[in-house]
This record gives C-alpha cells, structure tokens and sequence, in this order.
C-alpha cells in the first residue's frame, strides 16, 4: 500500500513534525511495508527525518504524480483548515484533496482540528471538499459541531490528536546532563500573540516568584526560532535566573524533558500533548478554542484567555503553587484518562488502511 501525506510538514514545528511522526508510527505499526510521501515545505529534511519519500508541497506536478501512484490521501492532523491565521490554508488544504479527488483517490481526513471560518468563502470551500471525503475524524466536539453548521453531511468521527498514540523509546539528553535545576521544575510554553494584554510580563513576575520558592524555570520553544525569541523575551522579562532548551532539539528531546520536569505551563497545544502523554500536570493558558478543548478532555485548568485582562501574575502564581502541591494527584489522574486515549489515537491509521484498501 502508498499513501501521501498532506499537512504542515517541513517548516519546523515541533507540534505539527510530531503529528507527522505520530501519524508514520502508526501507520507502519499497522502495515510495516506501507509506503509514504509526505508533501513537505523541505521534502529533504523530511525523506531523511521519517524515513520516507517527500515531494515539494508548492509544486503542482510532483503533487499530481505522486497521487496518482498511491492508493489514498490523509490530510491531517492540526489545524489544517481554518482562516484564523492567514487565508491561504484553506484553499491550499481542500485543493490537495480536491485533486485526489479527481484522480479518484479516496481521502481520509485525520484528526483535523476545525476553524475558525471567518469567511463566507472558506466555509464553502471546506463542505465541497470533505462532503467528497471517505471518512472525517476531528479531535474534538466543537470541530464536528462546526463542520455540520457550515453543511457537512458526511459521518463526523471524534478520535484523540495523532500525537497522544505517539511512542518513543530511551532518550540521551546530553543536554540535561550539563544542567543544574533545582527538585522541582515547570517547563513553559510561550508564543506570540496579537494582545494588548501584557500576558509576558505577567508570566514573569509569576515565574520570578516560582524562582525564589526554590523551583527552577526552563523554557521549551515549540515553534523553532519562533518561540525561541518569545521565549527569551519573557526569560528577559524575569529578574530571576532561568534556563532556554535548544529550539533545534527533536521532537523526542522536547518530550522527554517535558516528562521530566514536575508541572508544565503551556500556549502551544502540543506542548500540553507532550505533557499529557508523558503524564506530566499541566495549566493551559489559551489563545485558541483546541488550548480549551484538549484541556478540558484531560480534565487539566486553563488559566485563562491571552487576550483576556481578568487574570494577573498573582493569579499565574497561585494556579503553578496549586499544581506543584497537587502533582502527583494529577499526574495518577492524567494516567487513568490518557490511557485509553492512546490507543484510540493508534486505532485511527487502522481505519484509514482499511478505507484505502476498501476503495
């Protein structure tokens, strides 16, 4: 069997990357000589990365011809379809399946995250594309509620992100090995976000206070360089000494130092995930609907919204020091939720094989 891969691979986001891996694990734990192409930004770093085929995702002609030769597309997961953060993706996502399509492929839509459709246009292009899909399956209720809003008549299947069925073995973190933390230490997700919220400098002066209690401060940069510079700037921020890991770290890497800290405090949904899956207690704060669902499915608080003003660094201090004191409570909560979601997560290659075998 051969199937292509299409999704936000190839520009160095942690999130999306560990998606991508999940995805591939799953999908050769269910067939171990499938074959994949991945559509990537950086089809090299890719094919080398996954151990996979990788064809340009901006060049028509190798999209074509590498769907012709598979027995199926799966479009997925993230945040694929949505106009929140530019109006590119949802023509370019549909239209990746729109041309399986007509060359008779059948697509398999994997644990999208849906919305926001801020456009009358996006919306209709979404329904012509997935009313033509094989199968939907969306990480949350709030994704399937919307794709019925906007007319998507086809069955709506709610699965876990790819991410929670994901795997890894012993990791050699040199990295930490050089490092001197304290007992207790919270790793913390930071992005950039469009607020005139100071949420940075309340971060910090809660951090600061974490820093005097005896607890240490490392920051994990999600999104390359991206979070790597929001990151300094709120470490900048703080008057107390913390510590950044390397934004160019694997995805195994960031999991694995995740796992071992005592509480994470995260924006970045996949920094929550790699909490989750490695049982590590976190406190969200929210930019986006998927911080609050995936929070809430774990049943871990979400401190508040970035953009909102009715939460201060008093109230960041007083949830970490909660959560610190409340750890090993949660972290025996998250293994009686997570567990079952794991293997949910893995079960959805297993019906995605069996669409494009079915066709």
């Amino acid at each position: 069997m051969q199937v292509v891969i299409s999704g936000y691979y190839g520009f160095n986001n942690v999130g999306d990357e560990a998606i991508l891996f999940s995805i591939i694990q799953a999908l050769r734990l269910q067939d171990p000589s499938i074959k994949i192409t991945v559509l990537s930004n950086n089809p090299d770093s890719t094919a080398k990365l996954y151990d996979v085929e990788a064809v340009n995702r901006w060049k028509l002609k190798e999209i074509i011809n590498a769907l012709k030769s598979a027995d199926g597309l799966i479009s997925g997961g993230g945040s694929l379809l949505q106009d929140e953060t530019g109006f590119r993706s949802v023509p370019y996502y549909s239209g990746i399946m729109k041309i399986a399509q007509w060359l008779h492929k059948p697509v398999f839509v994997y644990s999208q995250g849906m919305g926001p459709f801020n456009k009358s246009y996006s919306k209709w292009i979404v329904k012509s594309a997935l009313n033509k899909a094989k199968q939907i399956t969306v990480r949350d209720e709030e994704s399937k509620e919307l794709l019925r809003s906007i007319g998507i008549s086809k069955q709506i299947s709610i699965v876990p992100d790819p991410v929670m069925g994901l795997s890894i073995g012993q990791v050699k973190n040199t990295w930490l090995q050089e490092q001197s933390f304290p007992e207790s230490l919270i790793c913390v997700s930071v992005r950039d976000w469009p607020t005139e919220n100071h949420y940075k400098e309340k971060i910090a002066l809660a951090l600061d206070r974490c820093v005097e209690n005896g607890v240490g401060v490392l920051f994990i940069p999600m999104h390359g360089k991206h979070d790597d510079l929001a990151s300094q700037e709120v470490a900048g921020l703080m008057k107390q000494e913390s510590s950044i890991y390397p934004y160019d770290a694997s995805i195994e890497e960031k999991i694995d130092m995740i796992g071992k800290s005592d509480l994470l405090f995260g924006m970045r949904l996949h920094s929550l995930i790699f909490a989750a899956i490695t049982y590590t207690p976190f406190i969200a704060l929210s930019y986006d609907p998927k911080i609050d669902a995936f929070a809430s499915r774990v049943k871990q608080p979400v401190l508040g919204h970035v953009k909102d003003t009715g939460w201060d660094d008093e109230t960041v201090f007083t949830e970490l020091e909660r959560m610190l004191e409340q750890r090993n409570n949660e972290r025996k909560k998250l293994i009686e939720i997570v567990e079952p979601l794991k293997e949910e997560a893995i079960h959805v290659a297993k019906s995605a094989i069996e669409v494009f075998h079915s066709k």
